[in-house]
């Protein structure tokens, strides 16, 4: 699970763990750009994906100062997703990236099903330790 780090305003706002899925070279700045289209300003626990992305994803990681969970496609496909991908199965082993990823790390609800944005595919689900959970 991602243990959020509660900002120095204690809001009542949720915490957000997010699920990428999105291919190799995908630049960070395309990374941050789809994440404040998808989550705006709203604070993120940490990020998720499958294994191989884990090295792609931590100069964004790092940046939004988060921590990265990372699972493997065997671990991805356990999960029930609302939006599996014959492709995404097909390519991966997985028919989700992003939202197993986000049900998986946050261990809460899918509150943001699979979005793309530029080819970047992202989804969340609350974080434990939110206060709406």
């Amino acid at each position: 699970m991602c243990t959020p780090v509660p900002p120095s305003d204690t809001s009542a706002e949720p915490f957000f763990t997010v699920g990428l899925g999105f291919r190799p070279g995908t630049s960070t700045e395309r990374i941050l750009d789809a994440l404040r289209e998808v989550l705006g300003d709203k604070p993120i626990a940490c990020l998720a994906t499958i294994d191989r992305r884990a090295d792609e994803l931590r100069v964004a990681a790092d940046h939004l100062g988060v921590e990265i969970r990372t699972f493997t496609a065997a671990e991805l496909a356990q999960v029930d997703v609302p939006n599996p991908s014959s492709r995404t199965d097909d390519a991966l082993g997985t028919a989700s990236v992003a939202e197993a990823a986000a049900l998986l790390a946050a261990d809460g609800p899918l509150v943001i099903p699979k979005r793309t944005v530029d080819g970047i595919v992202i989804a969340a689900a609350l974080s434990p330790k939110s206060p709406l959970t």
